[in-house]
């Protein structure tokens, strides 16, 4: 039986340092999923393979339902024995503006990548882990969907989205020993925030730092182990001491 887990958004930042933590800590076979950056999911795999992990690159739009069955009942049918025990949502997309000046498609594209992309890959696997009686879902989501950010309407209400899902998944889910849980990153340096002016942010930072995607992925990791498993239903904040 081939232990897998299917990690979104996986091939750069917070996504890639997750499927390589997963595949070297606790061993298994990781599904990259990305949408369009081939060459930086196939790297994602090198750097997992030269660590002695296991894996493969995944291609589909986690908010196109057609997609992600189409995608995920493709592998299921290639691999009729493997299991996926694992189920990280860290795809999203940020169109960040004002509420005032926010166009229809900013706000809907963004809510349909980390709220309906949150749907359509959970769904795909609930009811695997539900017949299995094990199974580890978490959530990325974000310090905006917790506290709201200014200029980030969308994204906050995409994540709060999210947060309402985990903890309300999570108590339809752990009597088959299934946990549902969010991780809440800060600022951490990646893609996404290499524009930003991280010396004068970090002046709002209790820690007065940036966090890395490395200790996003240790959170991640723990929460995807046996040993997280009295934990659920729970957003953890990994952002530094910001929280207002």
């Amino acid at each position: 039986m081939m232990k897998s887990a299917l990690v979104t958004g996986g091939s750069r930042g917070i996504g890639r340092s997750i499927c390589q933590k997963l595949a070297i800590e606790l061993g298994y076979h990781v599904l990259i999923n990305y949408q369009g950056n081939e060459a930086a999911a196939r790297e994602t795999l090198d750097m997992v393979e030269i660590s002695g992990g296991s894996g493969e690159i995944i291609k589909f739009d986690v908010g196109n339902a057609e997609e992600v069955n189409a995608a995920l009942g493709a592998w299921v049918e290639k691999y009729p024995e493997a299991v996926v025990e694992v189920v990280v949502n860290n795809a999203g997309i940020a169109k960040d503006g004002l509420f005032m000046w926010m166009t229809p498609e900013d706000w809907s594209s963004v809510l349909h990548i980390s709220l309906q992309g949150f749907y359509n890959v959970t769904n795909f696997f609930i009811q695997k882990m539900l017949r299995k009686r094990y199974g580890r879902i978490i959530n990325v989501v974000s310090v905006s969907g917790v506290k709201g950010t200014a200029g980030q309407v969308n994204y906050s209400a995409a994540k709060a989205g999210v947060i309402g899902a985990t903890k309300a998944l999570a108590q339809e889910v752990a009597k088959r020993n299934i946990t549902v849980n969010a991780v809440a990153p800060g600022f951490i340096r990646t893609d996404m925030t290499q524009d930003m002016d991280e010396k004068e942010l970090a002046k709002l930072i209790p820690l007065n730092r940036f966090g890395e995607v490395e200790e996003v992925a240790d959170l991640v990791c723990f929460l995807a182990s046996s040993k997280s498993g009295y934990i659920t239903g729970e957003v953890i904040n990994i952002n530094g001491g910001i929280y207002s």
